[in-house]
């Protein structure tokens, strides 16, 4: 493996570095994705539990921050009604919004490197081919300008050590195109129910002001 990652050339390494970043980041997303981390499923309902009669306190608040997505939007929700007990509905749906956007950006975070790296991995791949092609046709061609001395089974050898280029392109591109996907369905439902959790939330934080 080492051998034709070297006989490849210099163009292989740019992929490499690409899959080991795709690596880590399909890793990242994985831990930072978790449902427990994003929308943990009884947290709605013991919000709303916990402020049926009054709303929680600062630290209360803070505890809940701290423990999901979900927690910083219904969080926001409580310091809007901490901060000025009055506030208008729109005030307090505003301010659960601006939180909601927040936590939008960091679930989205990461998914346009990916993206990027399984746009980007099959044309370096390509690059990397052409470029040894370029050099092993060069190699084929002697000093005195003749044509078709050179060696067929060495030429041949030279055009599949370039073709490798592509091989890794594609390798890497795939996989990353496919956990791209995955994780931004996943992010695009995490959206729908944290918006749905949210305007049920706001919907007992108005009844509550009242």
């Amino acid at each position: 493996m080492l051998s034709i990652i070297v006989a490849a050339g210099w163009p292989i390494w740019p992929l490499l570095a690409c899959s080991v970043l795709a690596l880590a980041l399909v890793i990242e997303r994985f831990f930072n994705l978790k449902t427990v981390r994003v929308l943990p499923p009884k947290l709605l309902d013991e919000a709303i539990t916990v402020s049926h009669s009054s709303i929680p306190g600062p630290d209360v608040v803070t505890k809940l921050e701290q423990n999901s997505a979900l927690g910083q939007v219904l969080a926001s929700g409580f310091r809007a009604l901490n901060a000025n007990p009055r506030c208008t509905e729109d005030d307090l749906r505003a301010a659960m919004e601006a939180a909601g956007r927040t936590v939008a950006h960091k679930l989205e975070r990461w998914l346009p490197a990916l993206a990027t790296i399984a746009s980007a991995a099959p044309l370096l791949g390509l690059l990397g081919t052409v470029i040894g092609m370029i050099e092993i046709f060069g190699s084929q061609s002697p000093a005195s300008g003749a044509v078709g001395t050179g060696n067929p089974a060495q030429l041949a050898h030279g055009i599949s050590i370039a073709l490798y280029n592509t091989a890794f392109g594609l390798i890497i591109a795939i996989p990353t195109l496919i956990f791209w996907r995955y994780f931004r369905t996943r992010v695009d439902e995490y959206l729908l129910n944290l918006e749905l959790a949210g305007e049920r939330f706001a919907r007992h934080l108005n009844a509550l002001r009242k």
